[in-house]
């Protein structure tokens, strides 16, 4: 029996939201969700959260501002924070971007690793040149995985035991199969005509669990002496393909991680500058009572006022922890590159591992 996605009982699941604990709701707001959407609810959060404490607070703001001075003390403290927060964040970026600025060898050694990899797709998938686009690269890879674990079915015998069902070997085999060809077919499905930039050709591309693939034929070859030459011959071309999806996977993730530091870089500049002006304009007019008079439903206006600018100042760090939320995300699930499963949590810790 198997699982919705065609997996295996206490095997990991194809679908990497499937495979963890994390609630699926939680893994489509750190990945799904528009960033800009993913930013705005922890400002939204923060201007109610003081507009209610504002209101619970015996003391209003207004006679706090009469003795004291917490909303310059609060405003020069989001000033500096926006400043240093910035330029850490710009300047880690940097850092991480300046393997781009490698000297010319490295740079020669970079291309000729990426033309060699390609080559050799190239030579697997019998084309003259592999596609250029990262989503039909992924894609061609997926379809020649399908059509390559379909091959492994035809080879598979047609003999039965004597109560006219296939022996063990033989249907475990089939199942083996059948599941990587329509998790590679499914896949294939959501890159075509992917544009590379958006989350959906690597989220496409994370749901096909080749680790575990990459196992499964391996075991299926080595451990079951009574499959023939033929059914041996062609899980080992599979497991050709598997092993060329995993580096060519990664290289696309590296690539969109690289994009979106990019993305996450102009993010913070935009909005920097409107959390500035907020946090120096809270400084420079908000240093009496008459700078903001009245009240909009009962709420003083100052108490509105300094939540809207308390929420626009933080908006470069909402920004960044949205961004964050998704790469560390996709980087956590795919940390191992190989056959490694490193989720115990989503497997039966009865599996077989011998047999």
């Amino acid at each position: 029996m198997s699982n919705n996605d065609g997996s295996s009982p206490g095997e990991p699941e194809d679908r990497m939201r499937a495979r963890g604990a994390t609630s699926r709701a939680k893994l489509d707001i750190y990945l799904r969700a528009d960033r800009w959407a993913v930013a705005l609810v922890p400002l939204v959060i923060v201007f109610l959260s003081i507009v209610v404490l504002g209101i619970l607070d015996p003391t209003p703001l207004r006679s706090a501002v009469e003795s004291t001075d917490p909303i310059e003390t609060l405003a020069q403290g989001l000033l500096t924070s926006i400043v240093t927060g910035v330029t850490l964040v710009v300047s880690i970026n940097q850092l991480v971007l300046s393997r781009e600025l490698g000297p010319l060898g490295e740079q020669r050694d970079r291309m000729q690793g990426s033309i060699d990899f390609r080559e050799e797709v190239a030579d697997l998938l019998g084309v003259p040149v592999a596609p250029p686009e990262p989503s039909a690269f992924l894609r061609a890879l997926a379809e020649d995985i399908a059509a390559r674990s379909r091959a492994v079915t035809e080879t598979l015998p047609d003999d039965t035991d004597t109560d006219g069902t296939p022996d063990d070997v033989t249907k475990r085999v089939r199942e083996f199969t059948t599941q990587v060809a329509e998790n590679a077919e499914e896949v294939a499905d959501r890159l075509e005509g992917r544009q590379f930039g958006s989350f959906e050709v690597l989220s496409a591309a994370l749901d096909l669990n080749y680790s575990w693939k990459i196992y499964q034929a391996t075991r299926l070859q080595r451990t079951h002496d009574d499959l023939s030459s033929e059914t041996k011959s062609a899980l080992d071309d599979l497991r050709d393909a598997l092993e060329l999806f995993g580096p060519a996977r990664e290289h696309v993730k590296t690539l969109y991680f690289r994009w979106e530091l990019v993305d996450l870089s102009r993010a913070m500049f935009y909005t920097a500058i409107p959390a500035l002006v907020a946090s120096i304009g809270a400084i420079l007019f908000l240093d009496n009572l008459g700078s903001v008079p009245g009240a909009t439903l009962g709420i003083s206006n100052l108490l509105l006022v300094v939540a809207f600018v308390t929420a626009v100042s933080l908006s470069p760090f909402a920004v960044l922890a949205a961004y964050v939320l998704r790469i560390s995300t996709v980087a956590k699930r795919t940390l191992s590159i190989g056959p490694f499963v490193l989720r115990s949590e989503t497997r039966d810790e009865n599996l077989d591992w011998e047999s």
